[in-house]
């Protein structure tokens, strides 16, 4: 019988199958389409990012002024007017409109989220309480930044307006006046009415002269929220709240380092702060009966410019130690009542302290037993240095949608 022999393969004249081949061409052309893909979606995320991430407040870096079109929507950075533990605070432009942007670096999240959910609660706008526009997250996955955009004033804090400047008896009456309504409005617990809801009582937890900013009218206003504490009805505060502020304000009960304290407790801390703030408005005071001196925050004679913890334990605790208050100081009749006031105040009992809706009526008091006189009328009506405040003001109507179109740059390395 005849064996039939297997048939015999024949490679191709290349010494390659044409399978070997096709795969050779393809396999770079979807590893090419994949990569193709994936940096068009990383350039629609950054895209994304970049126009949309936010919906309140957008960023930008110091830029030359945006043609005209942009104008009413660009927010540029002018310059940074503060630094302090949680950020930097830029003067910045939107419009027309002078804002003041405070950027927290990522470390600091937890400290933008407290302020901005303290100026978010219902019933927060007053004329004593800084004036909130808005709030973001800003950059990209490696680098995120946190802002709050606010009202901007130009005579920037109590603490850098008493450096440079003296003040009247008038605007003493009318900085602390403030002051005390800013406080009492924070510590006040308000009921939901038919335009917004339940207002808790707040503490500040960090009140200072650095954290009061004065407006072009001398109008004081509180500010920096970033470790407030809300006490809504029937909810206990915790006890993880320890020593917090700064080490010149803290309240003797804090220096002892108690860690748990009731609401009550915490707004008489805000108290005893403002005991010292006050102090730091008159020791500048031009009515004074005798030579004003440099300006000096609290304790500073006492214990420096630098304080260590066991610094103040040592002299507000142990000693009991205060700001000096010099005799001349008294001769004034509305100063000698405003130092009793700050003496109540600062008193080491936490129980004996003044509210501040006490404090207020006092000032409402002076206003008129020792009224401010003509001169310090006038001292009150803003100058021609901040005239061009309210020249640059405009309403904010929709903050919101404007700023979402706001001409964006990649963010700027943190200055903190």
């Amino acid at each position: 019988p005849t064996r039939l022999s297997p048939p015999v393969q024949v490679a191709p004249r290349g010494g390659y199958r044409t399978e070997t081949v096709v795969a050779y061409c393809l396999v770079p052309l979807v590893v090419l389409a994949g990569l193709g893909v994936l940096v068009a979606l990383c350039l629609q995320r950054r895209r994304k990012m970049r126009q949309g991430r936010f919906a309140e407040v957008p960023t930008a870096e110091p830029t030359p002024l945006p043609s005209p079109a942009l104008a009413p929507k660009a927010i540029q950075l002018l310059e940074v007017k503060a630094q302090g533990r949680f950020g930097a605070v830029w003067k910045a432009r939107w419009g027309l409109q002078l804002v003041a942007v405070k950027i927290f670096p990522p470390q600091d999240k937890n400290s933008w989220t407290v302020e901005k959910d303290i100026y978010k609660l219902p019933q927060m706008n007053h004329e004593n309480v800084l004036a909130f526009l808005g709030a973001s997250k800003h950059g990209d996955l490696q680098h995120t930044e946190y802002w709050l955009v606010t009202e901007y004033h130009e005579r920037g804090s109590l603490s850098d307006h008493l450096k440079a400047h003296l003040v009247t008896w008038g605007e003493v009456l009318k900085i602390s006046e403030g002051i005390a309504l800013g406080l009492a409005h924070l510590h006040r617990e308000l009921p939901a009415n038919k335009l917004e809801g339940y207002k808790p009582p707040l503490a500040h937890r960090d009140f200072k002269s650095k954290n009061v900013l004065i407006k072009a009218d001398m109008t004081a206003c509180i500010a920096d929220f970033g470790l407030a504490l809300a006490f809504p009805c029937g909810v206990s505060p915790g006890q993880a709240h320890g020593q917090v502020g700064t080490r010149r304000y803290m309240a003797p009960e804090v220096l002892e380092g108690a860690i748990s304290f009731n609401q009550d407790q915490f707004l008489r801390i805000d108290m005893y702060a403002c005991g010292l703030v006050m102090w730091e408005l008159i020791s500048r005071c031009s009515a004074q009966d005798g030579p004003v001196e440099e300006y000096l925050l609290p304790f500073e004679e006492e214990v420096g410019q630098h304080p260590s913890l066991e610094d103040m334990q040592e002299a507000v605790v142990h000693k009991k130690v205060r700001p000096r208050i010099r005799e001349h100081w008294k001769k004034h009749p509305g100063l000698a009542v405003l130092i009793d006031t700050i003496e109540e105040c600062w008193d080491h009992d936490a129980e004996a302290r003044l509210s501040a809706c006490c404090v207020e009526e006092r000032i409402s008091c002076l206003y008129k037993t020792v009224p401010p006189t003509p001169t310090d009328v006038l001292s009150l009506l803003p100058s021609g240095d901040h005239k061009g405040v309210d020249d640059f003001y405009v309403p904010v109507v929709n903050i919101k949608s404007a700023l979402e179109t706001a001409v964006l740059l990649p963010p700027k390395e943190s200055s903190i």
